[in-house]
């Protein structure tokens, strides 16, 4: 009952995402499992110790999970036990002897500059309404950063055209409101009045919000037009958004506002390409580069 109780809490009081809880859940069902297996107790939590949980890490990294999975996994245990603590479910915390499996962080991968513009620009899309549904949709995607999720919930509501901003619901359920450039303002409204759009932005050709695969599959069609990297869904436009943003110059500050980061790491992770991309312009111009 104990994980129940906690499922209950943020989802309820926390007001975690529906993505974030079927983690969360999956996450903590994934350890019960493993400690009735391999101690073969029944797991109300009460009487696990930091000695199972190093043993259920180990387990993790030699299947092949990677050290940023576990750490996410053990993440959610470091929350739900807290939470134990707090009930008086538990008297310790068996967390605070766990140290995290180090990870190398990868540099983001983004579509090149040129690349966009091409596909923006030049590249055919689909005619009518499912054509210019999927060109907006891109195009939203590079010109402000946002998530999936973020992007499937837009209404026309959140569209602000006078002060050109249009406000997104991210994650833990905190508004963000993102400045818009006045050429996809007006891509906006011709979109919505052409097709009479009054309730979400994006929907399919019935009339009902789009869904993940499907703006995935949307995504993954045109970028494969353009660009050769391996991962083509709509997190590689974040990315993207990012780190054109930072080479031309913006604050990294405002970035992580316009990206909706809890804290500037997350956002730092971009300067990697910055760098790069320095170091590439020095050895070009530099006489002895």
């Amino acid at each position: 009952m104990s994980k129940d109780t906690f499922i209950k809490y943020i989802t309820s009081e926390r007001r975690f995402s529906r993505h974030t809880i079927i983690a969360y859940n999956n996450d903590l069902e994934q350890f019960a499992g493993y400690i009735q297996s391999y101690f073969n107790i029944s797991c109300d939590f009460s009487n696990v110790d930091f000695q199972m949980i190093r043993g259920w890490i180990a387990s993790l990294l030699e299947d092949g999970f990677t050290a940023r999975t576990v750490n996410r996994k053990i993440s959610v245990l470091k929350s739900f036990f807290k939470f134990l603590l707090r009930e008086g479910v538990v008297d310790h915390d068996p967390m605070s002897r766990i140290v995290n499996p180090k990870s190398n962080k990868k540099i983001p991968v983004f579509i090149e500059k040129n690349e966009i513009e091409f596909l923006l620009d030049k590249i055919e899309f689909d005619s009518g309404f499912i054509g210019d549904r999927d060109k907006l949709i891109i195009e939203l995607f590079y010109v402000t950063g946002i998530r999936l999720a973020e992007l499937i919930s837009i209404t026309v509501n959140d569209i602000d055209y006078n002060l050109a901003i249009i406000k997104v619901l991210g994650k833990r359920n905190k508004e963000r409101f993102i400045p818009l450039s006045s050429n996809i303002v007006m891509q906006l409204k011709e979109f919505t009045n052409k097709y009479k759009i009054n309730n979400f932005l994006f929907t399919d050709n019935e009339g009902k919000k789009v869904y993940r695969k499907l703006v995935y599959r949307v995504v993954k069609k045109y970028l494969s037009k353009i660009s050769n990297v391996d991962k083509k869904g709509p997190h590689i436009l974040r990315h993207t958004f990012a780190t054109h943003m930072l080479n031309n110059g913006a604050d990294i500050n405002a970035i992580k506002e316009l990206l909706g980061h809890a804290n500037l790491s997350a956002t730092q992770i971009y300067t990697h390409n910055t760098i790069d991309k320095l170091k590439s312009v020095y050895k070009q111009a530099h006489p002895r580069g």
